[in-house]
């Protein structure tokens, strides 16, 4: 026992050293901070995205006002050191003009070769733009850019040409400050998800496990009960469920240390009163044998009395069994079981008449020492109550029958007795309650109710009126296996 004690709290002290990847806080943690990530990822993008079509119309907008000083003045108004200054300035090679469906250069450095790519930065949606800053950021840095689109209410549409390394290192910087942002976002709000998970789920979740802990270690102290905060939420409802299911199991436990203690009482009582009795039982029947008439008036009644006691005893020993032995069935021919039944009762119970209405035949596929025994109880009872009726005329009959209704068998145990009174059908097959007479134990019919259980089987009571009493045990045969069935099939005839 003190071995089993401490493996118990050996394991117990293994659950609760949990490792720090495996515990419910790290999980949630790791997941939030992933949620979190995505969540930064999915808005940096489309900023970034944003940010790049910002700086473009910047740009245009700023060459749409050196363009417009040129139209208006004129590019040979500037020289051609100034026209350099000034794309050098604002960052671009050329800068044209489109103006009622025709094309003018205002100022280039020198011309252009091929154009790689072409924005319209009053055209691009949102699917472009995503795919653009992608590909700026993987890949540009040394491509032209042909820029072009209407700025402000001005109908006229300027272009602008220019090297891209400009653009992806302003973007570059611009995902660098969101990245740094975003990650102190992240740890921030990582931080706080989990202190709040931490304080509002984690630790009353870790406070059951503890009071589930120490409960086990002692399940008989009422001081290990777990005390409910208070909680209003689904936590709290499971507080002052655990609660209520510690304190009724610590009830039944206390209940079936009781009654443990009590049947191993009861148990050796009735082991040395079986003995005594049998002792007894030797001498009364010494003593019937005597021809005194006041003796052969009281000897019967001390046999029966003597009879009754050992049956109780051994009753109550045969149910104190911690579990049946399971059944080794075989096919029985029930018929001749029967017989042996009415054989222990034919010659001791005069009046009552055994009919074994099964056929010669018929098999059940069961234990036969197991089926013996519930039909030896089965009909016990029956003989007993149909021996307390002290009318001459009435009729006493134990009838026996089975049929078969394909792999189950069906068992009826009739008589024509009295019937079973009201309390005993309420408690029918529960023991020390379900006795149908004064001073029986009702173990006769909890024990064959168990019995017939472990052959997948029910047994109940089909009637009970005046003058006609029915049960029915029913027994399926057992299942076949497939393996062995295929096994016979294969068989050579």
């Amino acid at each position: 026992m003190e071995q089993e004690t401490q493996a118990g709290t050996e394991r117990l002290e293994s659950y609760r050293r949990v490792p720090f990847v495996r515990r419910l806080s790290t999980k949630l943690m790791l997941l939030t901070l992933g949620f979190v990530l995505v969540a930064e990822i999915l808005i940096v993008i489309p900023t970034v995205a944003a940010y790049r079509l910002r700086w473009l119309e910047e740009k245009l907008g700023t060459v749409a006002a050196v363009g417009t000083v040129l139209i208006q003045g004129g590019p040979e108004t500037l020289s051609r050191a100034v026209q350099d200054d000034v794309l050098a300035a604002i960052g671009v090679q050329a800068i044209a003009v489109r103006d009622v469906g025709v094309s003018r250069l205002l100022v280039v450095t020198e011309v252009p070769p091929e154009v790689d790519e072409h924005i319209a930065v009053d055209e691009v949606g949102w699917a472009d733009a995503l795919a653009g800053a992608a590909d700026e950021l993987l890949w540009g840095g040394g491509r032209l850019l042909r820029v072009y689109g209407q700025v402000g209410d001005s109908e006229k549409q300027f272009e602008l040409v220019m090297n891209d390394s400009s653009l992806r290192s302003a973007m570059l910087a611009y995902a660098r400050n969101i990245a740094l942002m975003s990650m102190l976002i992240l740890l921030a709000t990582g931080a706080m998800a989990v202190a709040a998970i931490n304080r509002l789920m984690i630790r009353p979740i870790r406070g059951l496990r503890r009071a589930m802990l120490r409960f086990a270690r002692a399940p008989d102290d009422p001081a290990r009960i777990i005390r409910p905060t208070g909680r209003r939420d689904e936590l709290g409802v499971a507080e002052n469920e655990l609660a209520s299911l510690q304190t009724q199991l610590q009830k039944t436990l206390s209940e079936q240390k009781h009654l443990a203690d009590l049947g191993l009482a009861v148990s050796k009582i009735n082991h040395d009163m079986r003995n005594i009795l049998a002792s007894a039982q030797l001498l009364s029947d010494r003593l019937a044998a005597v021809k005194d008439p006041t003796v052969q008036a009281f000897a019967p009644k001390l046999v029966r009395a003597i009879d009754r006691a050992v049956s109780y005893s051994e009753g109550v020993l045969a149910y104190g069994r911690t579990q049946e032995p399971p059944p080794q069935r075989r096919r029985v021919r029930l018929h001749q079981l029967v017989d042996e039944v009415y054989g222990l009762f034919a010659a001791g119970v005069p009046g009552v008449e055994f009919v074994n209405d099964v056929d010669a035949a018929f098999e059940v596929d069961a234990d036969a020492e197991h089926l013996y025994r519930v039909l030896t109880n089965l009909a016990r009872n029956a003989v007993e109550a149909m021996a307390s009726d002290r009318g001459s005329a009435l009729v006493r009959r134990l009838t026996i029958s089975a049929e078969r209704s394909g792999s189950v068998s069906r068992i009826l145990v009739a008589d024509t007795g009295p019937g079973l009174p009201q309390k005993a059908r309420d408690n029918l097959f529960a023991a020390f309650r379900g006795s149908a007479r004064s001073g029986g134990t009702g173990l006769g019919l909890a024990i064959a109710s168990e019995l017939v259980r472990a052959h997948g089987g029910t047994l109940e009571l089909v009637e009970s009126v005046g003058g006609r009493t029915v049960f029915a045990m029913t027994i399926p045969d057992q299942p076949v296996r497939l393996d062995v069935a295929r096994s016979v099939l294969r068989r050579p005839a």
